[in-house]
């Protein structure tokens, strides 16, 4: 049900937006209310205004994090221009913009909702992290190092989108670390670590699968509709049903996790009577495409 509703563009959108709404939420409910910084970009820039508010004795109501937020989004919406398409970036403005309005009106509590802080690392790493996950398997981006992550992936590279944050919010931390005190930059990284895991878990289309289909469908329908309908390279040979002793057709094909329940549909329509082993998180390297939506 949910992924053929996300087969509609304007239903992915609305999907997209909704999870920086989860992503937000998680971080302003029990990740700020503790102290601690988010990470990426936008924990670079909570950075930067803490330094400034120092540094200028900024009033306490002014927060510049945003703004530094937009600005530096600016560079990596360019990158996204060139390299991962015109559709991409108009949905990551939109969801840039959402993500922004939602961390304003979503007011942190003044007292933390849970007493412990590894709790609310661990409470709000998974709803931030399944947010993000959520709105990067729709097509979407908050910006910031999902962009990058995103182009890493597309380019084949072995880093993921929350591998590739991790690696930077360690840099990030380690700066929290030497400024201000070590307990926070320990629980910010506790936080960021389950967060970017939840995230790869979340984010379909960075985990790719390996499938087998038996077949009695002897023609070449089967791996033509596949071809056509997903894109995605075919190999099949001719085998034996040791049990039954008929000809069977066995097909192989990579797809990303997103991608399995079309292939499963594709298959279906043409041999009800198919069966299939899948093999999940396999490290696939070469001319495979890296799709985003």
């Amino acid at each position: 049900m949910i992924h053929k509703a996300l087969q509609n563009r304007w239903t992915r959108l609305v999907i997209g937006i909704f999870g920086t709404f989860i992503n937000a939420a998680g971080v302003n409910y029990f990740i700020v209310p503790m102290g601690l910084y988010s990470g990426g970009i936008l924990g670079f820039c909570q950075l930067l205004r803490t330094l400034l508010a120092r540094s200028f004795a900024l009033p306490a109501g002014v927060d510049v994090a945003g703004v530094l937020y937009l600005l530096m989004n600016v560079p990596l919406l360019v990158l996204a221009w060139r390299a991962l398409g015109r559709t991409f970036v108009a949905r990551t403005l939109i969801c840039t913009v959402s993500s922004s309005f939602f961390y304003s009106i979503l007011t942190a509590p003044a007292v933390p909702i849970l007493d412990e802080r590894l709790a609310c690392c661990l409470v709000g790493g998974i709803i931030a992290g399944f947010g993000l996950g959520l709105t990067l398997t729709c097509g979407c981006s908050s910006g910031g190092l999902d962009i990058l992550g995103l182009w890493l992936t597309k380019r084949g590279s072995r880093f993921t989108v929350g591998r590739f944050s991790m690696g930077f919010n360690a840099a990030l931390y380690l700066l929290c670390a030497l400024l201000f005190d070590l307990p926070t930059a320990l629980y910010s990284l506790i936080y960021n670590i389950l967060s970017m895991f939840m995230v790869d878990r979340a984010h379909q289309q960075g985990i790719n699968v390996q499938v087998f289909i038996f077949t009695r469908e002897e023609d070449s329908e089967l791996p033509r509709h596949i071809m056509q309908g997903l894109g995605r390279g075919v190999t099949y040979w001719e085998g034996m049903g040791a049990y039954t002793g008929k000809p069977i057709r066995v097909i192989c094909v990579a797809v990303s996790k997103f991608e399995e329940e079309d292939l499963r549909r594709i298959v279906l329509e043409m041999d009800p009577h198919a069966f299939f082993i899948v093999h999940e998180g396999v490290r696939i390297e070469g001319n495979f495409i890296r799709k985003i939506s």
